[in-house]
Parts: C-alpha cells; sequence; structure tokens
C-alpha cells in the first residue's frame, strides 16, 4: 500500500512540476507575443495615419485643381470681352492692349464662331506639332464641337443683335494636372488595399454596404455577399471604420481588421499549450503501454516459473499418497489429503495458463459459483456464512474457463473473509439480462475508501500485513483478458461491507 501512496505523491509532485514549466513557458511566451503584438498594432495604426494623411494630400491638390480651373474661367472671359473690344473700340491704344491679351493667351485652346457657327479665329489648337489654321472659315461640327462644348459658349454682343461665340476647353496644362489629380486618388486606393501592414481591407461607398475595392482578402470569398457582410461587421466591431471624402468620388468608408500575423500571434498561446498537452498524453499513452507490456512479461515469467516449482513436490506428494494407502491409513485422512493435493494440481494448472489463450466452454454459471463457494467455505471459519442465489439448479450458461473463473470466486471470498475478520455473511447473487450476467458478491467487512477502488487492482497493493497483493490483480486480468468481462467495486460503506461486481458477456 506504500508504495501506491508514494506513487501518488509523486505523481502530483510531477504534475506540479509541469504545471509549472508549462505556466512559465506560456507567461513567456505571452510576452514575446504581447510585444509583436504591439508591434504589429502600431504598424496598423500608422498605416491608418497614412491613410488620412494621403486623404487630406489628395484633398489639397484637388483644391488648387479647382483653383486652376476657375483662373482659366476667368482668363476665358478677359479673352472673351478683349474679343469684344476689340470689334467695338476704334482706338489704337486700346487696340494694341487687347491685341496683347488675345496673342499672351498661350496655353487655353479657343474657338470663335458667327451666329452660324462659322469658325473666324482659333488659338491654341494643334494637332501633333502642325496648328489647325484651316480651321477658319469651315463650321464647328463633329468632333472638334463636341471637344469644345464642354462648357457652355461666352456670347459677345458687339453690334446691336449681332453676336459671336467663343468656345474653350480645357488647356493642356490643365488637362495634364487632371490626369495626374486622376491617377493620384486612384493610387490612394491602390495602396489602401495594397497596404505594408498586410492588413485585410475592404473600401466601401458612402452607404458602407457596397465595396469598391478590397485587399488581402480571398477573391473568391468576396464573391460570397454573406461572407461580406459578416467581414464588415466583425471589422467594424474591432476598428472604427475610416471616413475618406476624396474630391471627384464622394464619401468611402474603409473597413480594415487585423492582420494574419496578429490572429496567429493571439491563438499561438493556446496552441503551443495544445500541443505540449498532445505530447504529454501521447508520451503517457506510450509510457503506460511499456509498463503494462513489461508487467505482463513479469507476470507470465513469475506464473509459469510458480508452476513448474510446484510440479515437482505434487508429484511426489501423489507417490506419498500411494504409499500412505498400502500402510492401510484411516480412509478418510487419504481423502482430503487426495483433496488438497487435487487442489493444488488445478492451481499449477491456473497458473500454467497465465499468458495462453483460455479455452472457454459454455457452462452453468451457477453451478460454477457453488462448486468454488462450497470448497472455501470448509476451509474457513463456522462463523462465515456463504449465500449462493439462485441455486445450482437454475442453468445460466455463459463461456467459461472452469479453473480460472474458480479461482476469481475464490479470490474474493478470501478477501471477503479477511474484510470480515473471520465473521459475517458472503452474499453472491447472480442474475441476468438479454446480453450479460451480472455477478455480485457482498461481505458485511469494514468497508474500501472510494479513493482505492481502483487501486486496490494494482499489483503489489494490500492491506493485510502479510501477502502479495495480487489476488485481485489475478481476477481482473481474468475477467477482463480470458473472458472480455469486467469487475469493479460497486459500493462499499466504511464499517458496514463492499460489493464487488463481475459483468460477463453470455
Amino acid at each position: 500500500m506504500d508504495i501506491y501512496l508514494r506513487k501518488r505523491r509523486w505523481k502530483l509532485i510531477l504534475f506540479a512540476i509541469a504545471i509549472v514549466i508549462v505556466t512559465a513557458s506560456l507567461y513567456y511566451t505571452n510576452i514575446l507575443v504581447s510585444e509583436i503584438r504591439k508591434d504589429e498594432r502600431k504598424n496598423v495604426e500608422i498605416w491608418a495615419d497614412a491613410i488620412h494623411h494621403k486623404a487630406d494630400l489628395v484633398n489639397v491638390t484637388n483644391k488648387l485643381f479647382e483653383q486652376i480651373k476657375g483662373e482659366e474661367r476667368r482668363r476665358v472671359v478677359v479673352l472673351a470681352e478683349a474679343q469684344r473690344r476689340i470689334i467695338t473700340d476704334i482706338s489704337n491704344e486700346n487696340l494694341n492692349f487687347f491685341l496683347e491679351i488675345i496673342s499672351n493667351n498661350t496655353t487655353i485652346p479657343v474657338i470663335i464662331t458667327n451666329e452660324d457657327g462659322i469658325i473666324s479665329f482659333t488659338r491654341n489648337i494643334k494637332q501633333g506639332k502642325d496648328s489647325l489654321l484651316s480651321l477658319t472659315g469651315t463650321k464647328l461640327e463633329g468632333k472638334l464641337q463636341k471637344d469644345f462644348t464642354k462648357y457652355s459658349p461666352i456670347t459677345v454682343n458687339y453690334y446691336r443683335d449681332k453676336k459671336i461665340y467663343l468656345y474653350y476647353t480645357d488647356s493642356n496644362i490643365f488637362t495634364e494636372l487632371k490626369k495626374v489629380i486622376d491617377e493620384l486618388i486612384d493610387s490612394f486606393f491602390s495602396e489602401v488595399v495594397l497596404n505594408s501592414a498586410s492588413v485585410p481591407v475592404i473600401v466601401t461607398d458612402s452607404t458602407g454596404k457596397k465595396w469598391t475595392s478590397y485587399g488581402n482578402i480571398p477573391e473568391k470569398k468576396m464573391k460570397d455577399p454573406r461572407f461580406v457582410e459578416q467581414t464588415l461587421n466583425s471589422m467594424a466591431s474591432g476598428n472604427t471604420p475610416i471616413k475618406v471624402n476624396l474630391a471627384n468620388t464622394g464619401v468611402h468608408y474603409i473597413y480594415f481588421e487585423d492582420s494574419f500575423l496578429l490572429k496567429q500571434l493571439q491563438y499561438y498561446p493556446f496552441v503551443q499549450l495544445a500541443v505540449i498537452a498532445l505530447f504529454l498524453f501521447i508520451a503517457y499513452l506510450l509510457f503506460s503501454y511499456a509498463r503494462k507490456s513489461e508487467q505482463n512479461q513479469v507476470w507470465v515469467g513469475m506464473a509459469k516459473e510458480t508452476a513448474h516449482q510446484l510440479g515437482t513436490p505434487l508429484s511426489s506428494m501423489i507417490a506419498w499418497i500411494e504409499l500412505l494407502k498400502l500402510k492401510g491409513l484411516d480412509n478418510e485422512t487419504v481423502v482430503e489429503i487426495e483433496k488438497d493435493v487435487q487442489r493444488l494440481e488445478t492451481i499449477t494448472d491456473r497458473f500454467s495458463k497465465i499468458g495462453s489463450a483460455a479455452k472457454l466452454e459454455k457452462l452453468n454459471i451457477n453451478q460454477v459459483v457453488q462448486q468454488a463457494v462450497d470448497y472455501i467455505s470448509t476451509r474457513t471459519s463456522r462463523k462465515v456464512k456463504f449465500v449462493v442465489s439462485p441455486p445450482p439448479v437454475k442453468v445460466m450458461e455463459i463461456p467459461l474457463n472452469l479453473h480460472l473463473f474458480e479461482w476469481v470466486i475464490e479470490n474474493l471470498c478470501k478477501n471477503a473473509v479477511d474484510a470480515m475478520e473471520g465473521s459475517g455473511l458472503i452474499n453472491i447473487e447472480i442474475s441476468d439480462d438479454d446480453d450479460h450476467i451480472h455477478i455480485d458478491v457482498s461481505d458485511t467487512g469494514k468497508g474500501i475508501p472510494k479513493s482505492r477502488f481502483k487501486t486496490i487492482f494494482h499489483p503489489g497493493f494490500t492491506s493485510k500485513s502479510r501477502g502479495w497483493g495480487l489476488g485481485l490483480t489475478l481476477s481482473k486480468r481474468i475477467i477482463e483478458n480470458y473472458h472480455n468481462g469486467k469487475i469493479f467495486v460497486k459500493s462499499s460503506i466504511i464499517g458496514k461491507g463492499t460489493t464487488f461486481r463481475i459483468i460477463m458477456k453470455k
């Protein structure tokens, strides 16, 4: 019994040490993960700030662009006024001034037509390297009309009801600037979705539901509206969407969440703990299997050696019995001696079968139990009463190995007698259902603490000052390994008794 108490203590000590090691490992790992998580979070924050600054830059650039656009409009108005003054003002001084204004326009494309749409003047209209001077006298139509009616023409009244129309379009500089603005807006969204922080991003319109672009998310998943909706809700709950109001594109919302690396880091300690637990579990199973295999080898070797050692004195005792018969010894004494010798032969046979495949045959379980009880009862105190129910006349057949199963009943009865200290009642009740036979062996002994219900079946466990503590261990092996059944402590009350139950398949 002491060996199992020490074993339990060592298990608790080793378990406590393992807990300390795992806790320390997880604590240190968690510190590292937290530091890396902080760096990742800082990268995400820097990325979010960069988005705000880039959006501000785009808006400022667009504001300047709009100012340039307004300036060009005002210049065209000045040109129109100069054109009107040229026609109506006959002063040479003023004429030269207005002509200078018109000639200084080297950027804004201008076309002047009469009321019939006939071109009378052009400025800064080029195709390749050659100016299209041949446009004078032609009608404003086709692609040229489409290009120059982007803005409403300026009407100039120069004489009574006579009018001329000044058409203009964006200058080359303005057009180049517009391309730059468009490219800047496009690059803004590209940089948002293809961010260096590897942050999953979804850009939506002003409703916050319809996406316009995305990054670091599989394309196949983005085709699933339900996935998109769930992802947007998840992103919004984790991080406040970034609102961006870009020129010419309106309001957009940028949804984002932690990078995949950051998510991995969050779950890494738990994965580590699971791996450690799995490793320890597998190691425990391997060591347990190796220990049981070693025990099996010891059991088989010891049993066969015991059977071998008993064989020689048994042969000698049989010869001595024959000699006693010839000398006319009391017949009753000889018969009893013969019974004990036969019993020793049975025990030898039992030990020899340990480690070998047991031969099972259909036997009446009631009769087998009664025979075992009859033998043990004649060799115990008269103060111990045995009751077996139902009686042997009721046939309940199951596959059994007679000698091994009798050994189990004898071990249970001997333990019960020892627990009752040679006085009490041993009740063996046999019952069945459709598939199983139940055998309950109850005594009125001192009982077993619940903490030892499993320990008592371990080899070497005994509460007696003498004995090896092998009886219940052998009984468990016989029932479970050879008969594919179960044996366990069904119930026990300290000071009142214990009930063992055996379950056997029919």
